[in-house]
């Protein structure tokens, strides 16, 4: 029974906040360790800046995203009088994550070898990212309805298979005795449904497992491969305000085709997750979700941070766990506390990474689970075409760094080799955006709205000749289509769109069938 509007006093705290803080927590903190991990052992930037700027800014966004939601859970509890309120679950974004570091902090470096560089590039393309979604916050809905569902997850899908988990099993290989065990774990809980005793959560069994056979193999002789992010760096790293984010600007908006599809992303998700709440019992302002979300990742890169925050999907578990206001509460002050009195940074210094990133992998699977389940039967081969432009930025990547390695002259290359070398970085700039537009033209086709499959293929025209799309620069930037010295592949692939548009729009006129309901 509801409590009378008088002696009403919400009970924010209870046993279930205990293992939601638990799951969020650790989900939080193997983001920021896999955030160091790649950036500090693939991309090679100094752990000082690594360890004592951009973890304790992104955290701040966790802190100040978290905090919010609390209040939120705080006001919707006194509003309606119940006790049962579960706060909004908030984090830092996984796609993103790893979108940011392969995308644009990490090759900002390459290009510079500049750590300061591209720490403000990072803040930079973070703020324009929670700006435009403060923006997008008062039209979340009519972006959900312009995009078919199953492009914008497959386009994410994608992301998850080629880039979270690819590089999740590649460190879980590289140390297999406490990564295959933390995995198994994660697995069989998260996925096979076993129960553990006490009911503990699977994140923290994982680690616990996974911690325990890799030092004890140690005790043994074992003698794994050395921590990327080597050891904590002592002392207060405060996450104090900055205007240092303006000096990168100037080449943040190189970044623009990757950084802002995957900031619509989490909006468009947001609106989901709002949705999923009050399914579950807990009706949240949608707008006010999107704002908090915006909010906190502006608040993040204005104190170094350089990945965004957004509301987790799973609000429906954390609820059936019996959490409510105190597990949000408690993440915000331990990863934002943490992050600033290095607690954090000695706890991505001790935990080997094999054992944290298995939820990373787990993560993955949702992710690409997902977006099979919302997908109907016929539209499944569009997610098939989404994971193309993934897998080319993956070995993008592989390739640049065994490139650089190996002291390699692109230049001194043969003409065909330089070819097939500038046609993948094509096929990988952009991937975000360029999955979704090829879904949602295979989509579209599938339905027969041809029309509208012609109007994807101008689109795509028109961002291939900026670069948008297809950039055949290594850093991905954004261009002229009259700059000299372009390259002849750009006009070539715009002019193949333009064409393919025209077909789709011929054969509009002349096929009676198309289905006018998308159906």
């Amino acid at each position: 029974m509801p409590s009378s509007a008088a002696n009403f006093r919400y009970r924010w705290f209870a046993r279930g906040d205990i293992n939601g803080f638990f799951a969020l927590s650790i989900d939080n903190l193997a983001l920021l360790a896999g955030m160091s991990g790649i950036l500090i052992g693939i991309f090679h930037l100094p752990a000082d800046i690594v360890l004592k700027q951009m973890v304790p800014g992104t955290a701040f966004g966790v802190l100040v995203g978290d905090l919010l939601y609390t209040w939120l859970a705080f006001r919707l509890a006194r509003r309606e009088r119940r006790q049962d309120v579960c706060a909004m679950p908030l984090g830092i974004d996984t796609p993103s994550m790893f979108a940011l570091t392969f995308g644009v902090v990490g090759p900002a470096y390459l290009l510079s070898h500049d750590a300061h560089q591209a720490w403000v590039v990072g803040m930079a393309v973070l703020f324009l990212m929670g700006a435009a979604k403060i923006v997008a916050a008062f039209f979340g809905e009519a972006i959900r309805r312009a995009l078919p569902s199953t492009a914008l997850l497959g386009a994410l899908s994608a992301a998850a298979i080629a880039l979270i988990m690819f590089f999740s099993f590649t460190k879980i290989l590289a140390e297999p005795i406490g990564g295959l065990v933390a995995l198994g774990l994660v697995l069989l809980v998260l996925v096979g449904g076993v129960k553990l005793p006490w009911r503990m959560p699977a994140v923290v069994a994982s680690v616990i497992a996974g911690l325990l056979v890799y030092h004890v193999a140690i005790k043994f002789g074992y003698q794994p491969p050395l921590s990327p992010v080597g050891e904590a760096l002592p002392g207060l790293m405060l996450p104090l305000p900055s205007l240092a984010f303006i000096e990168g600007l100037n080449l943040a908006w190189h970044y623009i085709p990757l950084a802002i599809p995957v900031a619509v992303a989490t909006v468009i998700g947001g609106i989901d997750n709002t949705e999923s709440a009050a399914v579950a019992g807990d009706r949240y302002a949608t707008r006010s979700i999107l704002l908090v979300e915006g909010g906190a990742t502006l608040a993040a890169a204005l104190c170094g941070g350089v990945i965004q925050n957004t509301p987790y999907i799973g609000h429906p578990a954390y609820k059936d766990m019996g959490s409510r206001a105190g597990y949000t509460l408690a993440t915000g002050l331990f990863i934002g506390i943490g992050a600033a009195t290095g607690l954090i940074g000695a706890l991505i210094a001790a935990l080997p990474e094999s054992v944290v990133v298995p939820v990373l992998v787990f993560i993955g699977m949702e992710m690409s689970g997902q977006a099979v389940l919302i997908t109907r039967p016929r539209h499944v081969k569009a997610l098939g075409l989404a994971l193309i432009p993934a897998l080319a930025y993956l070995i993008n990547i592989e390739l640049g760094g065994l490139i650089g390695a190996a002291h390699i002259d692109v230049a001194a290359l043969d003409e065909q080799t330089r070819r097939g070398l500038q046609v993948l970085t094509m096929l990988g700039n952009g991937f975000i955006i360029t999955s979704m537009l090829w879904a949602t033209w295979l989509i579209w086709i599938i339905d027969h709205r041809l029309r509208q499959a012609a109007l994807i293929c101008a689109i795509a025209a028109a961002m291939t000749l900026v670069g948008l799309i297809h950039s055949p620069y290594a850093d991905g930037r954004i261009f002229f289509p009259w700059q000299p010295d372009m390259p002849s592949l750009v006009y070539s692939l715009a002019c193949g769109y333009l064409l393919l548009g025209g077909l789709c729009a011929l054969l509009a006129l002349t096929n009676k069938s198309e289905d006018k309901a998308g159906a």
